[in-house]
């Protein structure tokens, strides 16, 4: 908040107990994350700030039983985009969870959308119960081997500054750009030299990384081994214990955080999805993994509070102390922590996982437009003619972004190549979604394992196009006509017409309905995957990071079949003279 005179004097006199505080919270164990103690107090809360511990007149008091309070829980690295939820929606998931702070990083709506995405990731939370603070997105497009919505420069991202709740630039991932000292890349590296930069380079290590950090970045959330984590903690960098719902590095990094390197380390979740968000919380599943694997609770509870606070430079956030924001939660158990009632800005916003606020009551912007330049499908556009050699085929392996890369004979018919569901291969189609006319690209993948019908989604990383993969022509056609109908979306369908769509239509990416109904129609839609042959836990997922082509070995964009290993284009079959 902003004082006046007349507020200060006000709060001045209330934390010297010489007027009533608004609230005061009797007989509370405060868990003080500067201290590194529990204190039983009478926590007084004045104006939404904490005005102290003490003995407090109040004109509303809680009696706390003993229960335990903590900050309220701030997320330093999270993609709203992968909860497939709207800004609001979001709020109204982890307000409940504990979460009263995340620093996001709009890198999927700001490729589908550009500019017009981060300032609509900036309306639609102005006014949210939950504080957003958002880095820049660093890698706008991604790479050069895939067409996204949007070109940002850095002068680009600079004009949208100054902004209280732009603190920096998000995850640099072009490393090798950095390294190379492409004027591009590193005009952003100068831009934003005085505000935060967040790192993104995984495995890497020696003089490199030395080039890397030397150039400001601050951050990494990409470490996969103990190894790595302290080779960067030891040049500076803070560590972002990831636990997401992709990657889960928290049970291989938590050595690293001990009584000297805790201050330069936080919890994060860098991508939640809507149906882990539902069964297993936000925040305080992440702060409840690492007391489970034994971190000390009272260090749990501060790398996800003071620490991202401090190194993001959040003032009067992260603790309770006098002056803090009254951002906060109370459990009845130190470990594991069970957020029964939660507040912000001194106002109980949530008790016994239920939100005490309407979410219908909170004013949001009109949605933007989901780009679909696309026309109306037709199986002619993914016809592959038969060729000489070999088939290069991406794998798919689960629990993993990588894929693997085989050959195989083609299956071919009066139609050219076809899928063959006897061998698990099946055909893969990217459209590109923002330009007109331009024929989609197609190869083939083992490991969806359908036997019938075809998925599809526009939630595709990093550029968001519209993939699918399916048994047939048919079926493919049948089923990305349907996303293509709706601006973007998830789907599963046959070639009958009987098609389930899940509706995204902010950017193709989110949806604008509570996270319920959101779960509700994506475990029906992987339901229907699984019922027709696939071994997939999430092939939604599996299906969207087949076309990023920054993670080896194989992946096909809407430009066409990509080997990340030589980072180039590479033809779809394999003979003596291109192989």
């Amino acid at each position: 908040m902003k004082w006046d005179t007349q507020s200060l004097a006000r709060f001045i006199e209330a934390a010297q107990g010489k007027r009533p505080v608004d609230l005061c919270l009797r007989g509370c164990q405060l868990v003080n994350v500067l201290s590194g103690q529990i204190e039983k107090v009478d926590l007084a809360v004045q104006d939404g700030l904490i005005a102290g511990w003490g003995r407090y007149p109040a004109q509303r008091t809680i009696e706390a039983d003993g229960m335990y309070v903590c900050p309220g829980f701030i997320d330093g690295h999270i993609h709203i985009e992968s909860t497939l939820l709207s800004p609001s929606q979001f709020c109204a998931a982890v307000l409940p969870c504990g979460t009263t702070a995340v620093v996001a990083d709009p890198h999927e709506i700001a490729n589908v959308l550009g500019r017009e995405g981060i300032l609509f990731f900036l309306s639609a939370t102005e006014q949210l119960p939950l504080d957003f603070y958002f880095n820049l997105p660093s890698c706008v497009p991604a790479t050069p081997l895939e067409t996204s919505g949007a070109h940002l420069s850095g002068s680009d991202l600079y004009s949208l500054l100054p902004h209280p709740r732009l603190l920096g630039l998000a995850e640099m991932m072009n490393f090798p750009g950095v390294l190379a000292g492409i004027p591009q890349v590193l005009d952003k590296l100068v831009l934003f030299q005085e505000g935060v930069v967040d790192g993104h380079s995984p495995q890497l290590d020696g003089l490199a990384l030395n080039a890397y950090i030397g150039t400001g970045i601050a951050s990494d959330h990409e470490c996969t081994t103990l190894l790595e984590a302290r080779e960067k903690l030891s040049k500076g960098m803070t560590i972002m214990l990831r636990e997401g719902s992709q990657s889960r590095d928290l049970a291989t990094l938590m050595p690293v955080v001990d009584d000297r390197s805790w201050p330069h380390c936080m919890l994060v979740s860098d991508d939640c999805h809507p149906d882990d968000l539902l069964r297993r919380g936000h925040m305080n599943h992440i702060v409840n993994r690492a007391m489970g694997l034994g971190m000390d609770p009272i260090r749990a509870l501060t790398l996800a509070t003071w620490t991202p606070a401090h190194h993001f430079g959040l003032r009067r956030r992260g603790a309770l102390a006098p002056g803090y924001r009254a951002d906060f939660s109370l459990s009845p158990s130190l470990a594991p922590w069970n957020p029964l009632r939660v507040f912000k800005n001194g106002t109980e916003v949530a008790q016994d996982g239920k939100l005490t606020l309407d979410p219908a009551s909170w004013q949001a912007p009109r949605l933007p437009a989901s780009p679909m330049k696309l026309k109306r499908m037709a199986e002619e556009a993914i016809f592959v003619p038969r060729q000489d050699g070999m088939l290069r085929v991406i794998q798919v392996r689960e629990g993993t972004l990588l894929t693997g890369k085989t050959l195989a004979a083609p299956a071919t018919s009066t139609d050219g190549v076809t899928a063959d569901v006897d061998r698990d291969l099946l055909k893969l189609v990217v459209y590109n979604r923002y330009l007109p006319d331009q024929r989609p690209s197609v190869a083939f993948v083992q490991g969806i394992g359908l036997k019938k019908g075809a998925i599809a989604t526009t939630v595709a990383h990093d550029s968001h196009n519209l993939i699918a993969v399916g048994t047939s022509d048919a079926a493919i056609v049948t089923v990305a006509e349907a996303v293509r109908k709706n601006g973007g979306g998830m789907a599963v369908g046959s070639e009958h017409g009987d098609v389930e769509v899940l509706p995204l239509p902010i950017a193709g990416l989110m949806s604008d309905k509570p996270l319920i109904a959101v779960v509700q129609k994506l475990e029906s839609l992987k339901a229907k995957a699984r019922a027709w042959g696939s071994p997939l836990d999430n092939p939604f997922m599996a299906l969207s990071f087949l076309a990023l082509p920054v993670i080896p070995e194989l992946k096909l964009t809407d430009l066409g079949l990509v080997d990340v290993s030589s980072f180039s284009l590479v033809p779809l079959f394999e003979s003596a003279d291109n192989s």
